[in-house]
């Protein structure tokens, strides 16, 4: 599969990771941590053991907004790196069907 990169220059990328530091302080935020769940594995963790993750990914063309970013557990955030949601789709199906084997 060729996956689509987008080139962001490096002023973009610092500017969408400082819009991404600031939504980590706004209450938006504050409130969607609070509920302890990772938007992936639903698993309960505590707020502060959740990260941001980008939806569709920074270097794949997301940006840090609000309708682009969720609270996620740190191995499901290592896993999922770049892919885009279909494709976090499909590598979790295929650790499904692995397991069922």
């Amino acid at each position: 599969m060729d996956y689509y990169y987008f080139d962001l220059d490096e002023k973009s990328r610092s500017r969408e990771k400082q819009k991404a530091r600031e939504l980590k302080q706004t209450e938006w935020w504050k409130r969607r941590r609070a509920r302890g769940i990772c938007h992936y594995c639903r698993g309960n963790f505590l707020p502060a053991e959740l990260t941001m993750d980008h939806i569709v990914p920074m270097v794949r063309g997301g940006r840090s907004v609000k309708n682009n970013v969720v609270p996620c557990c740190k191995e499901c955030n290592t896993k999922k790196k770049h892919m885009l949601p279909l494709e976090w789709e499909e590598y979790m199906n295929s650790l499904a069907d692995s397991q069922n084997i």
